[in-house]
């Protein structure tokens, strides 16, 4: 069948990847893709966020099956819009995808699932907000209700931080993501991603990964979208990964029937892993960024058929292997991310990289220049990906494959993976 995957960054990269090997996939088309993505399919130029060109270009060219990449469209509801025209569509409508969307509408969702996660307390005004953080002290977590690219949760070690924070948001710091504002207890413990397939009804356990978010070394500096990750993560053992699917994945499943709005597409919690057990930080309706490019090269089996599976309530029907390797990525940002990344930098070495035994490079921000050339054009530009027996063995792979890329205007992590090795 001939499908067509929305999206441009390094999980769309590893998806295309993957998705192209599927013996069940005629054609891969991308939209809009990157140099990258171009060399599993065909990238084309259609406008994502017109729905119309989006179902009129399937028509046109035979589309059977979508892949919705990144959350924007899924928060605009193209699922929604696609599945009206009759086309089979990876990702959740409109309404469930408010589990991303909106922070508010997760909190709710869980007092209602009884899934565990931090208490919280929700604010459309700056004044009640800063008493309530008066009131609660510090350290705490504001949060920008709605999407901000990554960019809208502050862990503010003091009240003025968390103060700082607010008046950042209602000022419109965020636009229309910080017209609300979720503020949150602190929760100790260790970060983990976990991702489920869900066709409604069911959900299907997939893996575990551990994301590095600060830009620095040493868990330092600002937040980003994500400097690199690995997986397994060794924190989510069995019986961890079992206490996630029944206390956390299949209780929002069921309420999200409940509500009406069943979750279809994937479903990837943000945890933390306490004293007391998995709790929920946040919910995406995608798959992660870096996280996805540490889970393809893992997975088993047919991707193509696991999503349509997803997409058409049949999840009964499949499941998935893992290999028994790590998989980890480093992320080689432009300097000056995560602020103002310099753009138009010059990038070798990636296939000097890609000849070292299970190393593979995702693009994520590069831009092919008329003589084939490579240039950086955002702020995460390249995923560096490897395999290896352990963690360690990944991490040497990838940290070598990093050495051999000429980009003097990049930068990336040293230490990623620390908490595993």
């Amino acid at each position: 069948m001939k499908i067509l995957l929305i999206g441009s960054g390094g999980r769309e990269h590893a998806l295309a990847w993957k998705l192209a090997q599927s013996p069940r996939c005629e054609k891969l088309f991308i939209a809009p893709g990157n140099p990258g993505t171009a060399q599993c399919g065909e990238n084309v130029v259609v406008d994502v966020t017109d729905h119309k060109a989006v179902v009129d270009f399937c028509r046109l060219i035979g589309v059977k099956f979508v892949v919705v990449g990144p959350e924007a469209p899924l928060v605009a509801g193209i699922v929604d819009d696609l599945k009206a025209a009759g086309i089979v569509a990876f990702g959740p409508e409109r309404v469930a995808a408010q589990l991303e969307g909106s922070k508010s509408y997760t909190k709710e969702m869980c007092r209602e699932a009884g899934v565990p996660t931090a208490a919280f307390a929700r604010f459309t005004e700056p004044a009640p907000a800063k008493d309530y953080i008066r009131a609660q002290g510090a350290p705490i977590v504001v949060k920008a209700d709605g999407l901000a690219a990554g960019k809208g949760v502050v862990v503010a070690a003091t009240v003025a931080e968390a103060e700082a924070a607010i008046d950042m948001m209602f000022s419109g710091g965020l636009g229309a993501a910080g017209e609300e504002v979720v503020i949150e207890e602190c929760m100790v413990g260790e970060e983990a991603s976990f991702f489920a397939l869900v066709d409604g009804e069911r959900a299907l356990a997939l893996a575990s990964a551990q994301d590095h978010k600060r830009v620095g070394d040493g868990d330092t500096g600002p937040n980003t979208g994500g400097m690199g990750a690995y997986s397994p993560a060794p924190v989510v053992t069995d019986a961890v990964a079992a206490r996630v699917m029944a206390e956390i994945i299949e209780p929002t499943v069921a309420t999200m029937k409940r509500r009406g709005a069943p979750f279809r597409g994937v479903l990837f919690a943000g945890l933390m892993i306490t004293a007391e057990g998995p709790k929920l930080i946040e919910y995406n309706c995608r798959f992660g960024d870096p996280e996805c490019e540490v889970l393809m090269p893992r997975l088993q089996g047919d991707l193509v058929e696991l999503l349509l599976a997803t997409a058409e309530g049949r999840l009964g029907d499949v499941s998935v292997g893992w290999s028994r390797e790590a998989a980890l990525t480093v992320v080689m940002a432009a300097r000056g991310y995560p602020a103002k990344p310099e753009t138009g930098t010059p990038i070798r070495g990636i296939e000097a990289a890609e000849a070292l035994e299970g190393v593979r490079v995702f693009h994520a921000g590069t831009k092919a220049q008329p003589d084939g050339s490579l240039v950086a054009s955002g702020g995460r530009v390249l995923a560096v990906t490897a395999l290896g027996a352990t963690v360690a063995e990944a991490q040497k792979r990838a940290y070598d494959g990093v050495a051999r890329i000429d980009w003097p205007g990049g930068f990336n992590r040293t230490d990623i993976g620390w908490r595993a090795v």
